[in-house]
This record gives structure tokens, sequence and C-alpha cells, in this order.
């Protein structure tokens, strides 16, 4: 749950504060994104006043003359630009959210992906979950049972590097009973966040949507690949589904683009975007269309910890995405009594300590090196 590895840099003043940011979706193995990260903060960071981010930001931006939102580039930086942000919330002896213009609210309502769990059939890293409604439905209305008001999941199902495609009057029937039956099973207890993962074409996404109204989600989605803006508002325009997308994206540009096209909600990955205050950037982008922000996260507790800082210090906040309540390994990598999020009845309670609120434990991450060859995220290598 949260990915095959997760990727964090420390960075350490002369004066001894460290901080910390992790770096999601680099398109390479992490021995090679160890190098990529270590090169951009050597280059950038390294013999930096780390209280001066926006001018850090701009000069890694553009770094042999890209000034372009690059993937790769901007994971490494954002890991840097978070670290950052910890170091200077610890050197003022505040919250981070204290220095994005304070916070707006005292908790964040949360979500969870429907994770499958030891009992299921596969065990806890089977896919069971992903393909049975009746155990998806059950696995949703336990979740509602311990507190939570919106649960996500995918009903389209599996995703290849050949889509956007077309789905079959089969494959939006199943689509369509997989969503009533949760529905059935939470009733109006739960929102439904529908999270597709860029399956389908515009009309494949229309059709679907059409389905699935009656059974009012909160929202669809990525319902079609992230590459096209244009596309993906052609699909806002046709639902009334309002829809999602940010994952993917990467810094306020591309962003700007799915505003302009009528996304209404906005998911960062605060490890890919560009950081904490490129996030704080999109949401006020954001809030000039009425649009709201609701912070992706499938990776570590690090990350965790950065979208809980900005999303207190954001009007336009609408919820927050959670691995479960972010226990198991995503509390085990973090020191004991160093701060530490909690989760309480469908919401998150911010950290009490300077910076981010968290401290990873070295000596755990050490323990625990990734020994395998695959990566954090991968989609079918041949056509569905």
């Amino acid at each position: 749950m949260g990915g095959r590895y997760w990727t964090f840099a420390v960075l350490t003043t002369a004066c001894g504060i460290s901080g910390a940011g992790e770096a999601y979706g680099i398109p390479f193995h992490p021995r090679a994104a160890e190098r990529m990260l270590a090169d951009v903060c050597e280059r950038i960071f390294v013999g930096a006043d780390p209280l001066r981010v926006e001018g850090l930001w701009r000069r890694a931006y553009s770094r042999n003359y890209s000034q372009r939102p690059d993937g790769a580039l901007l994971a490494c930086v954002s890991a840097a630009e978070t670290a950052c942000w910890d170091i200077a919330g610890k050197a003022r002896d505040c919250a981070v959210s204290e220095l994005l213009g304070g916070r707006v609210r005292e908790k964040l309502r949360a979500y969870t992906y429907l994770y499958p769990e030891a009992g299921d059939p596969g065990g806890e890293r089977g896919g069971a979950v992903y393909q049975d409604a009746n155990l998806a439905a059950a696995r949703a209305a336990e979740y509602a049972k311990q507190g939570w008001t919106a649960v996500k999941f995918d009903p389209v199902g599996a995703y290849s590097a050949f889509d956007p495609r077309q789905l079959g009057p089969g494959e939006l029937s199943r689509a369509e009973a997989f969503v009533r039956t949760v529905r059935e099973a939470v009733g109006d207890s739960c929102d439904l966040l529908i999270g597709t993962h860029g399956q389908m074409t515009p009309s494949a996404a229309l059709r679907l949507a059409r389905r699935l109204e009656a059974h009012d989600p909160l929202w669809l989605e990525e319902p079609v690949p992230p590459e096209n803006a244009e596309a993906m508002g052609r699909v806002a325009r046709g639902t009334r589904i309002p829809i999602a997308t940010g994952e993917r994206l990467c810094g306020r540009h591309e962003f700007a683009r799915v505003l302009r096209a009528g996304v209404g909600i906005l998911q960062p990955a605060l490890g890919r975007v560009g950081g904490i205050w490129e996030t704080r950037k999109i949401a006020a982008m954001a809030e000039a269309h009425y649009a709201q922000l609701a912070p992706h996260l499938y990776c570590g507790p690090v990350e965790a910890a950065a979208n809980i800082q900005t999303a207190l210090a954001c009007p336009n906040f609408l919820i927050l995405e959670s691995v479960k309540d972010l226990g198991g390994f995503h509390s085990e990598i973090l020191r004991k009594g160093e701060g530490g999020i909690r989760w309480e009845d469908g919401f998150v309670i911010p950290p009490e300590k300077p910076g981010l609120g968290v401290e990873l434990d070295l000596e755990v991450c050490r323990r625990h090196p990734y020994d395998g060859e695959g990566l954090h995220l991968e989609v079918e290598d041949e056509p569905l």
C-alpha cells in the first residue's frame, strides 16, 4: 500500500537542522533516481540558503535551459524543496502551514482507496477487491463503520501503455454494476470516488459517466490520459459528475490548462508537482476558478505530511487522500515521540511539531532497502 518503494531526500544545514522531502513517480529505477536526486541537490541546493525557496526552485526548474514541466526533474525538485520547508519551519519553531498563511481548519477530511486485506482471495497483496464487486462493497461498508466518509475505487479495471481505449458494453455494464453494488452497501454514509486511471477515450468516458450519474459519485478521476487537457475538458462539460485530475501533472502551467478546460477538482501529487510552494500556487489559481484541491497520495509518510501542511492553509481544500489510516509501515518508518499523523473518524489530525511535524527514522529506512526491479507503478505492456 503506497507503492513498491519510497524515495526520500534529507538535507541538513550547517547549524544542524535536518529536513525531509519525498520524490514521487520518477520513471526510472530507484538506483538511477537516487543519482538524479543527488545531482539536483548538489548542483542547486547544497551550499545554498534553504529559506530562499523561490530562487532555488527557479534555478532548478531552469536547469540545462529546460524551463518546462519535466516529471523526473520536478520530482527531484519536489523532494529537495519540501526538505527546505521542513527546515524553515524548524528554524522558526512553527509548522509549515503557519508559513503558508496559517491554518484555515483544524482537521482535514480524508478518504482511502479500497485495499486488499490478509483474508482476501490472494491475500493482502492480491487484487480480488479490485475485481469482485461484492468484496469491494463489503470492504467499503467496513470502512464506513470505522468512520470513513469517502472511499475510492476503480470500477473499469486494468490500464495499459496503449490506452485510451473504447469500452465495450460488457465493460460498461460491469463498471456500472460495481458502482451500484458499492453504493447500495454504504448508502449515503460515504462519498464514492471513481478513481479511473486514464483508460478511456472521451466518448468512452462519457458513456460510462452517463451510467454512473444515478449513483452520485463525488468525482470521476482522470477519465482520459493526462496529456490532453482539451479532452479532459470535453468530458467535464459532458457530465454532471465533477471531474478530478492532477496526480500525473507537473507544475502550475499544466494545471492552468486543465483549469481553463473546466476541471473542478485538482489532485496534485506534491512529490511530483514541484513541491509545497508550487502546490500552494496551484491552489491559489484554482481558488480563482472556484475549483477545489484534493491532494493525491500514493507514496510514503513524508509526502503525506507535506500534503497535510499545505492543505491546512488552503481555503479551497476539499478532501485529502490517505493510505488507510497511515498506520503500518507509514507509521513504523517515523520516529516515535517526534510528532506524527493521527486519523480519527474520517479526519486527519495534523501534527503539532515544527516543520512537517514528522521525523523519518533513518535506521528503519536503512533496514528496509528496496531490492526489487519493478517500478513504483507499472501499466500493462500489451493492449487490453
